[in-house]
């Protein structure tokens, strides 16, 4: 489970980078629809930061777990 995790974490990455890369191609076109793009990255932005966090806080829950039996 622990590299799924690092795998949907790199995605959440890119993602957010093709989605950049698409605020940068239509900001000077169509404003609307780069802003529809800048708020998605955001979003891959935030949930990488929240998915990081929080598979950190169950990967030491297990360790734990495991330690004590």
């Amino acid at each position: 489970m622990n590299k799924l995790g690092n795998i949907f974490q790199v995605l959440y990455i890119i993602f957010a980078a093709i989605f950049l890369y698409q605020v940068v191609n239509l900001w000077g076109s169509d404003r609307q629809m780069a802003l529809i793009f800048l708020f998605a990255a955001a979003m891959a932005i935030f949930k990488f930061f929240f998915n990081r966090k929080y598979r950190k806080r169950f990967d030491e829950y297990y360790k734990n777990k495991n330690k004590n039996k």
